[in-house]
């Protein structure tokens, strides 16, 4: 049992044993203030939720890196984890003591936050945050998480948010646009509703194209620069068999023929028979292909050697600039516009596809390698708006007589 002590100085001293047995104090203005604590202290010991007083005075940024050191998550995930950390939530937190961390203070910074980035990010910060704070909730060295409960921004809907192409379009206007080592791999990708890893990281022995298949059991992950080959997908229902449609089909045909690759080395390879990057796919042939396509900006000659790029920024203001050749006009409506589909919209715009067309969502779930129905119907079926399959469902049709009048029935 604790006991109280009066110092020298005219404050009062609470003395008490931890759970390990060591003595702990802590000095308090009054006697009262003294006894309340320890009976709180003792209450908290018998019901294991006992924390030391002075376990908050580790720092965030300390507690953080040893929390961190325990992750076992995916490469791809650590290092997203690493970089929202080190650019949002250690410059705030590294050097705030765990206990001095109060709800207040958290819920101020995520609002602060919200106001110069995506909601994305601010999710993300505060996720990494309340982990870093739970974490050591759990290792004894704050009571609660101070983190609990605080509010996020809501996120707000765009007219540039999932974005859809029409087979028409991605066919009869996108593909043509695309450099022609490359056309196979956006049809691919848009044909079987591949992941960029997925069809980054197709090789030959996973496409049956007798069959008309494609096995979807590696992926190519991209870490610092580093491009490397994973023995599985995201998940495991991302191991899956997806069927092509005969004109991907023929792409892929079409591209071995002209760029054939060593059986090590993926489908879709780099000029050095490596896994593509990402972003340079993004930079240099994706958002390019757009423009030529015009599904991004605009670029016009307005003279003999002179071309004008048009494209809007993130505020939907217009900007202007000229150039003196066409590729150099389409690379900086490229390079500056804020709009624009997104190569992940290819997998949105072949679900919504398979959703106009009937396709049960057990089947579009297995097709997108999902583990849960509920994600493909919440993430993917509302992008559709197809009102003329509800007509359609609900036997919308003109009487057949002609006379305008439409027969209900006689009330029973």
């Amino acid at each position: 049992m604790g006991f109280v002590r009066k110092t020298d100085g005219g404050r009062y001293k609470a003395f008490w044993r931890d759970p390990t047995g060591r003595q702990r104090s802590k000095t308090f203005r009054t006697k009262k203030e003294a006894g309340a604590f320890l009976a709180e202290t003792e209450t908290s010991k018998s019901h294991g939720t006992y924390v030391s007083p002075h376990a908050g005075r580790m720092t965030f940024g300390d507690h953080a890196e040893a929390w961190a050191a325990s992750w076992n998550t995916e490469q791809t995930t650590a290092a997203r984890d690493r970089s929202v950390m080190r650019t949002h939530v250690l410059p705030q937190w590294a050097d705030w003591q765990l206990a001095k961390i109060d709800h207040l203070s958290v819920q101020q910074w995520v609002t602060e936050l919200g106001r110069t980035r995506s909601r994305a990010t601010v999710a993300e910060a505060y996720r990494l945050t309340s982990a870093v704070l739970r974490s050591a909730v759990r290792n004894r060295l704050i009571a609660f998480n101070p983190a609990t409960d605080v509010r996020i921004p809501k996120r707000r809907r765009q007219d540039t948010d999932e974005r859809v192409i029409s087979r028409e379009d991605l066919r009869g206007v996108l593909l043509p646009a695309v450099p022609e080592r490359h056309r196979a791999l956006v049809a691919t990708a848009a044909g079987a509703g591949l992941r960029w890893g997925e069809v980054a990281g197709l090789r030959e022995d996973v496409v049956d194209l007798d069959a008309g298949t494609v096995s979807i059991v590696r992926t190519v992950i991209e870490v610092a620069g580093k491009r490397s080959f994973k023995p599985f997908p995201k998940s495991t229902a991302g191991r899956r068999v997806v069927p092509l449609p005969q004109w991907v089909v023929t792409a892929i045909r079409e591209h071995l023929r002209r760029w054939p690759q060593e059986s090590t080395s993926p489908i879709f390879a780099n000029e050095l028979g490596g896994p593509l990057g990402r972003t340079i796919f993004r930079s240099r042939v994706w958002r390019p292909s757009l423009v030529r396509a015009g599904l991004l900006g605009s670029v016009v000659q307005v003279g003999p050697k002179l071309f004008r790029a048009r494209w809007l920024d993130r505020d939907g203001n217009q900007h202007t600039e000229t150039a003196p050749t066409y590729v150099q006009a389409v690379m900086e409506v490229a390079r500056s516009s804020a709009d624009g589909l997104r190569f992940h919209d290819l997998r949105h715009s072949y679900t919504t596809w398979l959703v106009d067309d009937g396709v049960p969502p057990n089947m579009v779930q297995r097709v997108l390698g999902h583990e849960r129905s509920s994600t493909t119907l919440d993430l993917y079926t509302r992008r559709t708006d197809n009102s003329a399959r509800i007509l359609q469902a609900l036997d919308d049709e003109d009487p057949d007589d002609g006379s305008g009048a439409v027969d209900f029935g006689q009330r029973a």
